[in-house]
C-alpha cells in the first residue's frame, strides 16, 4: 500500500495537466508590452470598442499573440455589438475552457501556452451555433489569408 502511495506521489505530476503547463511556460513565446501582459497573463480585460479586431473583418484566421497557435477562422466571426471580436466556433481546437475565478463565467485561454483570451457565453442566440467567444483584440494576431 506504502509503495502505491509513493508511486502515485511521483507519477502524478508526470500526466497532470498543471505539470505539462509548466513544462510549456519554457517554450519560447513573443515578447509582450506592459498591456498585453495586463490581459494574456494577469487576465485583464481590454477596454470595449477599442481594440483592433473589434469591427474587423478580413478573411484569414486569428492566432494567439503569445505563442502564434492558431483560435479562430475569420468565418466564425460575427457583430455582437459587445465591443469585443465574438466567434461562435473554436474551430482548430487550441481554446480551452475554465470556471472564471468569480465562479459564474468561462474564461476561454489558449490550450498551447495558458494566455488568457476572453470569456465564452452560450444560449445568446446570436448565430446557430449559440455560442460567443468574446475575446480580446490584444490576445490575437490575424494572419489574412
Amino acid at each position: 500500500m506504502l509503495v502505491k502511495f509513493i508511486l502515485f506521489l511521483f507519477l502524478t505530476p508526470l500526466f497532470s495537466d498543471s505539470f505539462l503547463f509548466v513544462e510549456d511556460k519554457q517554450m519560447s513565446y513573443k515578447k509582450l508590452n506592459a498591456q498585453e501582459e495586463y490581459v494574456l497573463i494577469k487576465k485583464g480585460t481590454e477596454a470595449p470598442f477599442t481594440g483592433e479586431y473589434d469591427d474587423f473583418y478580413k478573411n484569414g484566421i486569428y492566432h494567439c499573440k503569445q505563442c502564434d497557435a492558431p483560435l479562430f477562422d475569420s468565418n466564425a466571426k460575427f457583430k455582437s455589438g459587445s465591443g469585443w471580436p465574438s466567434f461562435d466556433e473554436d474551430k482548430f481546437g487550441n481554446v480551452k475552457r475554465i470556471i472564471d475565478k468569480d465562479g459564474r463565467r468561462i474564461e476561454i485561454v489558449c490550450k498551447v501556452c495558458g494566455a488568457h483570451l476572453g470569456h465564452v457565453f452560450e444560449g445568446e442566440g446570436f448565430t446557430p451555433k449559440n455560442t460567443r467567444h468574446c475575446v480580446n483584440s490584444i490576445s490575437l494576431v490575424f494572419e489574412e489569408k
